[in-house]
């Protein structure tokens, strides 16, 4: 299962990675993702630093489900990509690029696909790789926003 999404965001290529790569805002953005923490020992974003993401799926104002998850940062590359693990499964992406005095990012995931229940429950009745990739649209058009202003 994969999905993605781009913006551009008029602003230099060095405030938006910086911005991404702070995962301690993605609260302030995402439509899911609600708070992201630092753990163990990693206090910013390397190759091996792991962080908790606390999450919320919602319709409207009825709490679906809450849960947290532990990712790992698998690829940074300054000014150009950020790529994490989360849960040991699901891929998440950014990808950075200047064109134009501004700057074009890409959000994207992979994870395997659903079997079972699962593929049922969340593959059809609720069609999660689309709300994803919704979502990311969401996340980007809000960093856009932040930095634009």
């Amino acid at each position: 299962m994969t999905g993605s999404a781009t913006t551009t965001i008029a602003a230099p290529i060095s405030a938006v990675f910086a911005a991404v790569t702070d995962i301690t805002r993605m609260g302030e953005w995402s439509p899911e993702c609600v708070a992201c923490r630092w753990v163990d020992d990693a206090t910013g974003p390397a190759v091996g630093a792991k962080f908790e993401g606390d999450n919320v799926a919602a319709v409207g104002p009825v709490t679906l489900k809450r849960w947290t998850t532990t990712s790992e940062v698998v690829d940074i590359e300054p000014n150009a990509s950020f790529e994490f693990i989360a849960e040991g499964y699901s891929t998440w992406r950014y990808e950075f690029a200047e064109r134009d005095g501004a700057t074009v990012v890409t959000e994207s995931f992979s994870y395997p696909p659903y079997a079972g229940w699962q593929k049922l429950v969340y593959g059809r009745l609720l069609n999660r790789s689309k709300g994803m990739t919704t979502g990311m649209q969401a996340t980007l058009n809000r960093i856009k926003e932040s930095l634009e202003h």
